[in-house]
């Protein structure tokens, strides 16, 4: 009998591929440890909090279903989640961040049931426009905040649009030396991409180790770990530099554990956090295992399911002994895949090496300079929030920019839960103006046509991202059928959610030998000349009662 996925998941893979995976894993390891200790100390936890996260999702998430390919660590995606549970739950010296390990602990829990709910079809319904306007956001906080440590500058501001507006006086009031590491660190990130388009081996040399290459030694030379004055003759300033100015770290991996603190656990402020915790880094992570997915070179399916529990018991790990949460990460993953990964033992090397390096060699990290790691984190803030985003959902239909707008604008404004909120009912507004039913909205009507081995499924009134579970379900009872078809005729408005969603499932049919046919779109018109894009039907022919 043939394995199943589960028992694929749970047994070491056989074979030679385990040498691809160590190598793999050991470049990986090289790009999370500074991203890791920089994403830990923007979301206000201890620096360590990050790599304790890596280690338990590559040494026991890994064996828990995992997707083959995917990097299980902390993302920058959730940096402002965290952040703000530190901050409303008593700040970093108030116990705010054990009470935010108990808001991760509890939202582990969720994960977990949700993944034995088989909710992993939920990164199918959140619409691309609202998750890249969410993300948007984030990457503008982040940049936000993280610019001022790259200048070596504490701003007087805390939120978004305040530090935003402080970010002149800050560059006025640099610290001439730390800002120094931070923009080779920033002009490093930035440039390397190009020459490894033009020099094959250095796509082989991961940009955060020549970030860290370049500026540790930079930071001896400053004499970063002793505290002192100096001058600069162009401001004539003095200026104090030392030790804060570096990543702090306990002497050991034992002292860095810390446990959750639950007496806070039902207030309205921890209820929120575990809300976001569980909604975003569940959608998040399922998105980037999908993501993940597509780039596979043997096009292999993971189980979104199984791979919601990995994440699930490692965020339960990870929380009860002082980690942030987890997602399958999409940079650190498509990295994995760039360097040879076959199997998930690529993602244990990755985790296995950042314990080895943490428990034997921790000194090192105490002399890597923080303006170095807020590079990273600006860089990572610059391409999330990155101006080719907005143009690209621009081409694929002006709604689609006004919906990713509307997210951002509002989760800057407020938080992730408003802003993605504010962004679904923007979309639901926007197919209400173009014809969709109410009733329609989460319940389509669907005719069914079963001729031999072969289906055809007619959507009536609207195929929406609402409703697109039900029409995808419908699909799946036909796990036999040859040839489906969805015929789209009747439909008033198909929006780019599902004809993006109905493209992703013509490949995976294909890849069973199967096939899926999308039909009745010529009496539609396009919004936009994306091929993706939503369609309205302009004349509408009466629609056949139930």
């Amino acid at each position: 009998m043939a394995p199943t996925e589960q028992q694929v998941a749970s047994a070491p893979p056989a074979g030679p591929s385990w040498k691809n995976d160590l190598v793999a894993g050991f470049l990986v390891f090289l790009i999370a440890l500074p991203l890791c200790l920089g994403i830990a100390m923007a979301s206000g936890f201890p620096p360590v909090a990050g790599i304790l996260t890596a280690v338990v999702g590559g040494v026991i998430s890994t064996w828990m279903g995992s997707a083959r390919l995917t990097i299980k660590g902390p993302a920058a995606g959730l940096i402002v989640i965290a952040l703000g549970a530190v901050t409303e739950l008593g700040g970093t010296e108030g116990g705010g961040y054990r009470r935010a390990l108990a808001c991760i602990v509890v939202a582990a829990v969720l994960q977990i049931g949700l993944a034995l709910a088989r909710a992993g079809k939920l990164g199918d319904f959140f619409p691309s426009s609202v998750v890249h306007g969410m993300l948007a956001a984030i990457g503008i906080i982040i940049f936000s905040k993280q610019i001022h440590v790259l200048l070596g500058v504490s701003p007087a501001a805390k939120e978004p649009l305040h530090l935003l507006a402080e970010i002149p006086h800050s560059v006025a009031a640099m610290n001439p030396e730390i800002a120094l590491i931070g923009a080779l660190s920033l002009a490093l990130l930035f440039g390397w991409p190009f020459v490894a388009k033009r020099f094959a081996w250095a796509k082989r040399v991961p940009a955060p180790l020549l970030v860290l290459a370049g500026a540790m030694p930079l930071a001896y030379f400053f004499d970063l770990e002793h505290e002192h004055t100096y001058s600069f003759a162009i401001t004539h300033h003095d200026y104090t530099i030392g030790p804060k100015f570096l990543v702090n770290l306990p002497g050991n991996l034992l002292k860095a554990v810390a446990f959750p603190d639950f007496s806070q656990i039902t207030s309205s402020v921890s209820i929120k956090y575990v809300v976001m915790f569980t909604l975003v880094g569940s959608i998040e992570s399922l998105l980037s295992a999908k993501a993940v997915d597509t780039l596979d070179p043997e096009k292999r399916r993971s189980d979104l399911d199984r791979d919601l529990l990995a994440t699930g018991v490692g965020n339960l790990v990870a929380g009860f002994i002082g980690g942030l949460p987890m997602i399958s990460e999409i940079v650190r993953s498509s990295a994995n895949i760039g360097y040879g990964a076959r199997t998930r033992l690529a993602n244990f090397f990755h985790g296995l090496f950042l314990l080895l390096f943490v428990a034997f060699a921790p000194g090192l990290i105490h002399r890597i300079p923080l303006a170095a790691l807020a590079a990273m984190l600006t860089f990572t803030g610059i391409r999330l929030a990155s101006p080719k985003e907005f143009v690209h959902t621009f081409r694929i239909g002006k709604e689609q920019l006004l919906i990713l707008s509307t997210t951002t604008l509002v989760t800057i404004a407020t938080d992730l839960l408003v802003g993605v909120a504010a962004g679904i009912a923007m979309k639901m507004v926007i197919h209400l103006f173009n014809g969709t039913p109410v009733g329609s909205l989460f319940r389509p009507e669907i005719d069914e046509q079963v001729v031999g081995d072969r289906v055809t499924l007619q959507v009536k009134h609207a195929a929406v991202f609402s409703n697109y579970l039900t029409i995808k379900r419908r699909i799946e009872q036909h796990a036999s059928a040859k040839a489906i078809e969805v015929d789209l005729s009747n439909a008033r408005l198909v929006d780019h959610t599902v004809m993006t969603n109905l493209q992703d499932l013509k490949s995976l049919l294909e890849s069973q030998g199967r096939s899926l046919t999308v039909s009745g779109l010529d009496a539609h018109s396009q919004l936009s000349a994306h091929p993706l894009s939503a369609r309205k039907k302009m004349a509408l022919a009466p629609v056949a009662s139930r």
